[in-house]
């Protein structure tokens, strides 16, 4: 059975007959789009975002679905806010508040960029096993040493973020509230403990797979079946890179 992750999501829509590294190379045209759109042309990030929907309906994803997990990515983007506050002049007026032009359109730039690239990678995962963007990035002639990478790091997150689950439940037992400033040093002495037991874990692993033949590449377990070619997923792409031109010469 091939290994899926958390952010996969099972469905029948167009989108999961599209090959690995054909939709790897769609959204990353689309993401090149979007970052190389003018941050003033505002009409043109709606027409980014009904791109952006499109290409969800073609997933078949749920919008709540998609919208929760853009949600937990936002905060990465939370230091937008701050931008109108402390930028430089021009300053506006905005409920009565002293703002910055420049840091206004900055955030607002940040803000529609980051979510319509959030929704491009949601749209990617959730319709991806990981083993089929390891593949997709094998065929795009990506380094094996970094899909070697990014492939473990994302089968061993959940390994990982167990282990801690069970520490942290080890210290509380034990009547310790890790909460409070005072407490840092037993925090920083259950992360070290938690880094040697992934080191340690990380060995054994690679020795054994040593010693079962791994030789820089994981074996296909499966064929993958019948897929589309380029022409269905680079439709969105090539019409978000049309946007794109049409504001710049517009602008």
């Amino acid at each position: 059975m091939a290994q899926t992750h958390d952010l996969y999501v099972d469905g029948t829509g167009p989108a999961y007959r599209i090959e690995p590294h054909v939709k790897v190379v769609a959204t990353f045209a689309f993401v090149l789009a979007v970052v190389a759109t003018p941050r003033t042309a505002v009409w043109a990030f709606g027409l980014h975002a009904v791109v952006a929907v499109a290409a969800v309906a073609a997933a078949g994803l749920p919008p709540r679905l998609v919208a929760r997990r853009v949600r937990m990515g936002l905060p990465f983007v939370a230091f937008a806010v701050l931008l109108p506050i402390v930028g430089s002049d021009p300053r506006v007026q905005v409920a009565g508040a002293s703002l910055s032009e420049p840091g206004l359109w900055a955030a607002w730039e940040i803000l529609a960029k980051a979510t319509l690239g959030l929704v491009a990678a949601v749209c990617l995962t959730a319709t991806t096993p990981v083993a089929g963007l390891l593949r997709g990035l094998d065929r795009l002639r990506v380094p094996r040493v970094l899909i070697a990478i990014a492939g473990f790091m994302v089968r061993y997150l959940v390994v990982i973020g167990g282990e801690a689950s069970r520490m942290r439940i080890a210290r509380v037992s034990r009547g310790d509230d890790p909460r409070w400033l005072w407490q840092a040093r037993s925090t920083a002495a259950t992360a070290g403990t938690l880094f040697v037991r992934s080191y340690e874990r990380g060995e054994r692993v690679h020795l054994a797979m040593l010693a079962r033949g791994y030789t820089g590449a994981m074996p296909v377990l499966h064929a993958d079946p019948a897929r589309s070619g380029w022409f269905p997923a680079l439709v969105l792409p090539i019409a978000a890179a049309a946007v794109m031109v049409a504001a710049r010469v517009v602008g």
